[in-house]
């Protein structure tokens, strides 16, 4: 009885340690906005996908037409990330966020600003 206690308890916490470390996937399209300097930045559309396993964020973006990207950040302990991403010609992007229950959010900044609320997948 004991040992079947001790090994139904272990189950549990393995399957509880597996639940915690599943990543929750993310995603924004949607076309962007002029900055300074720029006009055609409505006409850009936008893919951004974001895969969140504990405080870690891995992204992958593409603005149509051109090369997929990507960008990699830390949340803080409010899910606040903030980061660079480098585009082309060595350019970047300003990248900040947050990942919480209530609210989760994404922004390129650079070119143009790109984001917005992000659904969840």
């Amino acid at each position: 009885m004991v040992r079947a206690l001790v090994v139904g308890s272990l189950a549990a916490l393995l399957f509880a340690g597996q639940a915690y470390a599943q990543s929750v996937k993310y995603g924004w399209i949607g076309y962007g906005i002029n900055v300074p300097g720029s006009s055609k930045c409505p006409t850009y559309k936008m893919t951004i996908n974001l895969t969140v396993a504990g405080n870690s964020v891995k992204a992958q973006f593409e603005q149509e037409g051109r090369p997929e990207r990507h960008f990699e950040a830390t949340r803080d302990a409010a899910g606040a990330y903030k980061t660079t991403a480098v585009v082309g010609g060595g350019n970047i992007m300003q990248v900040s966020g947050t990942i919480t229950d209530a609210d989760s959010t994404v922004l390129l900044d650079g070119y143009c600003k790109f984001g917005g609320k992000l659904t969840k997948k």
